[in-house]
């Protein structure tokens, strides 16, 4: 027994009175833990329901005496009281050193009516116009553990002058620490002796699981709102939310459908970062000596450590902590308690801070500890499956998919795109692949369309046409990725050029024209803007002012607007037809758009039957064959509002040209270029504003105005990248480029210096 008192103040600091230290204010073990049956007083209340703050803040102030703590201001401030109703009422405030206290008056025997402690936990709220606007006065807010007050004053002067005072004294509390970090130190200080790391855990069920609910969070979090930080989420504080969280998670024990619990676990953590370190505690926690460890109820808890071990990384003492207890749970080999420890301490050493919350299926995976199956398109109408993982990036499935279709030796490269009907971008490499597909889970829920959302591996920079073999999957890649851009209008051709281009995609899809065949949409073979754009420029042709526009043109303006009886209805009358005039223009414009639209699939379907005989390869040699005719073939185009050169010239409505050897200014449907920068003149390149990117080539300055600040970034990153690796391996390139070039010389201000690039290897 001796032996044991030894070892038992050994091993804790202070005699291991951890339950009595204080946490800021002399508080009682079941202000911040678990509220036991043997705190109630016989009168059945709790021991916090004694007022125990008043006696163990108040009295032991009176003990020290007032001349020990000088008075630091003093004033007359209105106080707002709440009970039947909101009511203000004048009190007599001391601010000291240590504590915020009021009284009756300012006279020495005054009553003291009430005192809020000031440790660094306690926060300010600065005065508002809104509260002038709505009071007539200017308030502060003060927030303490179990107090709350706000105080009002005529003049903004003084109430600013006392925010600072507060705030002042707050800044020079030390860190206030809870029992649960002081038992986190002292585990790590004795993990190397069991019997006394076994020694606190038997005598602090603070430590261990409970079914009893939490009343205060495990870790010290600021007190006051969240509201000014939060506003629209629905958040109250955080010590508010760090309790209901220990309640959902004590929810998963009896729940039959966990998913929706451990996701909404996973979104707070994500949204209110401080909390993360919490949850982690108190999953520690409740997988700590279990009544029944290997019930499924109790697993609930290890599946919910197991997501957010792969959502979110502790603090580096939380995760000291948790490594330790993964290790003791280790200890029994070959249960299931085993097996979320080894997954988890793996998961560990490869998760980042995630952007989103795993979706519904990667929670299901990660409970039973699986890989998710991914379904990765790419051009044309193939697909393959792949095993990942929550920490699967695109730059490792890129590699895969080179693999699985042997594109390992090829010279261009590959990228990850996230594609829908209506909108494509490509995947940076360092995403996570997970993070994507949740993107794509959430997007279908809000979206009253049924656009489905997929991931599509394509060509990104395309280095070397001439070397893709026409028996290649490579050279379907390019046959597909060239149509798209054909589809799109980003394929300058004539009229003619763009007729055979559709016969010879219905050859390759369908084979020698035949009546029976199945003919695809318009405008999946042929560019439709161009239908529109012949439509309406005949249509303002032969379009005259209507008639009563006309008549008005001609009448003054009093008697275009009559006043009277009748003004309503006349004007009635007039929006009446205006409305009547726009339903007949539209119908006539779809009209047109039907009967032109007839006429070239009819010229095209010409064109398909003098195709018979064609293969589909020779239908892909001829088809890219027209579009190589094209000066800018291979390179990638994105629109640009606004350019303008340091020369002096400038130009709306153009698109930009990246490709392997150069960057190129076009008018949007011209063939020709306007601009043309070889990368051997570009010295620097970079976003210099929110919407401008910046290339200095020689002495001239080159400012585009345009949204895809980012993939234009990336891509010319890829192509330099790309060069560089050429010449690493000793391959000619057959690309000049400036040694001295700059690249990414001044960025946002959270842009990073070199914005990665996309997924594809370098």
């Amino acid at each position: 027994m001796p032996l044991q008192g030894v070892c038992w103040f050994l091993c804790c600091r202070q005699g291991f009175s951890l339950l009595g230290r204080d946490y800021g204010e002399k508080e009682e073990e079941e202000s911040f833990e678990l509220r036991n049956k043997e705190d109630l007083t016989p009168n059945g209340r709790t021991l916090s329901e004694a007022s125990e703050e008043m006696k163990s803040l108040i009295i032991e102030k009176n003990k020290m005496g007032l001349e020990e703590e000088p008075e630091l201001l003093v004033k007359w401030l209105l106080r707002e009281v709440r009970g039947n109703w909101i009511k203000q009422r004048r009190y007599w405030f001391v601010l000291s050193q240590d504590s915020l206290d009021y009284y009756s008056g300012p006279e020495k025997g005054a009553r003291r009516l009430g005192t809020l402690v000031l440790t660094n936990l306690c926060s300010v709220i600065w005065p508002d116009k809104q509260t002038y606007k709505e009071t007539g006065y200017w308030s502060i807010t003060v927030y303490g553990r179990k107090h709350c007050y706000k105080l009002y004053t005529k003049h903004f002067n003084e109430a600013v002058h006392w925010a600072c005072a507060i705030q002042k004294i707050i800044d020079t509390k030390a860190p206030v620490e809870t029992p649960t970090q002081l038992l986190i130190r002292d585990i790590e200080e004795n993990k190397f002796n069991p019997e006394i790391v076994e020694h606190i855990y038997q005598h602090n069920p603070i430590l261990k699981y409970t079914q009893g609910p939490l009343y205060a969070p495990l870790l010290p979090f600021p007190y006051g709102s969240l509201e000014h930080t939060h506003s629209g989420k629905g958040y109250g504080s955080v010590r508010e939310e760090a309790v209901k969280l220990f309640n959902c998670l004590q929810q998963l024990e009896s729940t039959r459908e966990p998913i929706p619990i451990i996701q909404g676990v996973l979104q707070t953590c994500l949204d209110l970062r401080p909390l993360r370190d919490e949850v982690y505690c108190q999953l520690v926690k409740q997988t700590s000596y279990t009544p029944d460890p290997y019930s499924a109820a109790h697993l609930r808890y290890w599946q919910l450590l197991t997501c957010m071990s792969c959502t979110f990384l502790p603090g580096p003492t939380v995760l000291k902590y948790l490594r330790f207890h993964l290790k003791i749970q280790s200890q029994s080999p070959e249960s299931e308690m085993d097996n979320y420890a080894s997954f988890i301490s793996e998961a560990l050493e490869k998760t980042k801070c995630r952007e989103c919350v795993p979706s519904w299926e990667e929670i299901q995976m990660l409970m039973s500890r699986q890989e998710m199956l991914c379904t990765v398109h790419y051009p044309g109408p193939g697909s393959c499956q792949l095993y990942i993982s929550s920490h699967t990036t695109a730059n490792e499935v890129v590699q895969r998919m080179q693999e699985k279709l042997g594109l390992q030796e090829s010279k261009n490269t590959f990228a990850l795109y996230e594609q829908n009907a209506l909108w494509e971008q490509p995947v940076a490499g360092s995403a996570l692949i997970a993070d994507i597909l949740t993107r794509f889970e959430f997007s279908t829920k809000e979206s009253e369309s049924k656009t489905q959302w997929k991931l599509c591996f394509k060509l990104y920079c395309l280095l070397d046409a001439d070397s893709i073999s026409a028996n290649s999957i490579e050279y379907l890649f390019l046959f597909e990725q060239c149509h798209e851009m054909v589809v799109r209008g980003q394929l300058p051709a004539c009229e003619e050029d763009l007729q055979a281009l559709a016969a010879l995609r219905l050859q390759c899809l369908m084979g020698d024209f035949s009546t029976h065949a199945p003919c695809p949409p318009l405008d999946e073979l042929f560019p439709g803007h161009m239908l529109e754009a012949r439509v309406l420029m005949s249509l303002s042709a032969q379009q005259a002012l209507p008639p009563c526009q006309v008549a008005a043109q001609g009448c003054p303006a009093t008697q275009r607007f009559p006043t009277g009886l009748l003004a309503g209805t006349l004007w009635s009358h007039t929006a009446t037809a205006v409305h009547k005039q726009r339903v007949e223009q539209d119908m006539r414009l779809r009209s047109c758009l039907k009967e032109e639209a007839a006429a070239v699939m009819g010229s095209i379907l010409e064109r398909w039957k003098g195709l018979a005989g064609y293969s589909t390869m020779d239908s892909m040699a001829a088809y890219l064959t027209i579009a190589r005719q094209w000066s800018g073939f291979g390179c990638t185009l994105y629109e640009v509002d606004f350019y303008i050169s340091s020369t002096g010239s400038f130009s709306q409505k153009l698109w930009l040209g990246v490709a392997a050897t150069s960057v190129s200014l076009y008018r949007q449907g011209e063939a020709e270029a306007l601009e043309y920068f070889p990368y051997g003149q570009i010295c620097s390149y970079g976003i210099s504003d929110s919407n401008t990117f910046k290339i200095t080539a020689g002495d001239r300055d080159l400012l585009f105005e345009t949204t895809k600040l980012t993939e234009i970034m990336q891509q010319m990153n890829a192509y330099f990248s790309a060069i560089r690796h050429q010449r690493g391996k000793g391959e000619d390139a057959n690309i000049t480029i400036a040694e001295s070039t700059e690249v990414g010389f001044h960025h946002l201000g959270s842009t990073p210096t070199l914005l990665e690039l996309p997924s594809h290897p370098v």
